[in-house]
């Protein structure tokens, strides 16, 4: 699980920098988008972020397996997010809405007289909510979420035995793929057309609908060996199944670029053909993890610990670089090797950087350090815990 949240967190920093040239709305856009750079991000939009939660869920479960006291761990839990959310808030995410402002609407002020001035009016500007969350909203959600999965583990544990069998038997064998795909069909259905996410957290519960027992799915999967059977046996077909809904989704876009409106049966085929891509990328790749991941390298724990620093701050980083690179009128791919360039960068100087600087390690989702005397135990390198998502 540590490697897919590694390489999932590394593909949505590829993700967003691929926003910069899309056709999609954006902060702030090359001065030519290029269309067919919807193709390739298509390959990993449908299931991105919903892998993220589930693998999330699986490490709260973990984590709550250590102590197994509920305040504790909502706690614990509550520090890892909600400080680097408010410190992200705060200031890491300011200049992207000043970039927008600026590339949309033609705001004329410097970033710190908008961020003394403007930012921090909590109402709307040209449009912007500000303060804003941007790209922590996930971080947000994260933290409701384990809110109400707390409110789950105060349940009787009969109630919560009888849950986890029948979950058990809902999800055992081959139901682990057709179980859900149906229930995200049905979602589908109820939403259709025109439901979408808004990431605003109150009026956003056709995401929740998603992300919650996604997020909830996770937890449950950790102890659940009739799921885990199924995912052993069947992510070869899931990985084929989601290979070959991509195909389609490709292939729609491609006939139809860009903002051009398909035909209504196409537009509900490629909504269809995403869902059977998302769920069976994730069920594929969480097999495929176990099968040949499933090994340590001294680069997993600095990896892992680095992921939440290289979340807060990758997006804020491709849009300041995106947006001084415009005035050069660079082509698509020297201004695409710059951005990835310069993001690793970034994070990795925003990663090491507050993690040298004790009082900086909670604002960017790391522990303190624990000090240990010259004779006593030392925490097993096993055991050692990186980042807190």
């Amino acid at each position: 699980m540590d490697w897919l949240r590694i390489g999932a967190f590394m593909l949505l920093i590829l993700y967003h920098v691929g926003m910069f040239f899309v056709p999609w709305g954006w902060h702030v856009k090359t001065a030519e988008p290029v269309e067919w750079a919807a193709i390739p991000m298509l390959a990993t939009s449908a299931w991105r972020l919903a892998l993220l939660f589930v693998v999330s869920g699986y490490a709260s479960a973990a984590l709550f397996a250590k102590d197994r006291r509920i305040g504790r761990f909502l706690g614990d839990r509550s520090g890892r997010l909600l400080v680097p959310l408010l410190f992200g808030m705060a200031l890491v995410c300011a200049p992207q809405p000043w970039v927008e402002l600026q590339f949309k609407h033609g705001y004329a002020d410097g970033f710190w007289a908008f961020w003394r001035r403007d930012y921090f009016r909590f109402g709307e500007l040209d449009g912007l909510m500000l303060p804003t969350w941007q790209h922590l909203w996930f971080v947000a959600y994260l933290w409701v979420y384990t809110l109400a999965l707390a409110l789950l583990l105060l349940l009787p544990r009969a109630l919560r035995s009888a849950l986890q069998g029948a979950a058990e038997r809902a999800f055992a064998g081959g139901l682990v793929l057709g179980v859900p795909l149906a229930l995200l069909a049905l979602r589908l259905w109820l939403g259709w057309p025109g439901a979408e996410e808004t990431h605003d957290l109150v009026g956003d519960g056709y995401a929740h609908t998603l992300y919650l027992p996604l997020f909830l799915f996770g937890y449950f999967l950790r102890g659940a060996e009739a799921p885990w059977r199924g995912i052993r046996r069947y992510w070869p077909v899931a990985l084929a199944l989601s290979l070959a809904a991509y195909a389609v989704v490709a292939a729609i876009e491609f006939t139809w670029p860009g903002t051009t409106r398909p035909p209504t049966g196409f537009i509900a085929l490629f909504a269809g053909a995403r869902i059977v891509q998302a769920w069976g990328a994730i069920v594929g790749l969480i097999g495929l993890a176990d099968r040949y991941w499933n090994r340590d390298h001294r680069w997993r724990r600095t990896l892992t610990e680095a992921v939440f620093p290289f979340y807060i701050v990758h997006q804020t980083v491709i849009v300041l670089v995106g947006w001084y690179l415009l005035p050069a009128r660079l082509p698509a791919w020297v201004e695409f090797a710059v951005l990835v360039a310069a993001t690793v960068a970034g994070c990795w100087a925003f990663y090491l950087g507050g993690r040298a600087i004790t009082p900086l390690r909670p604002l960017i989702g790391l522990r303190l350090k624990k000090r240990h005397s010259a004779t006593g135990p030392r925490r097993p390198r096993s055991e050692a815990k990186g980042a807190g998502v």
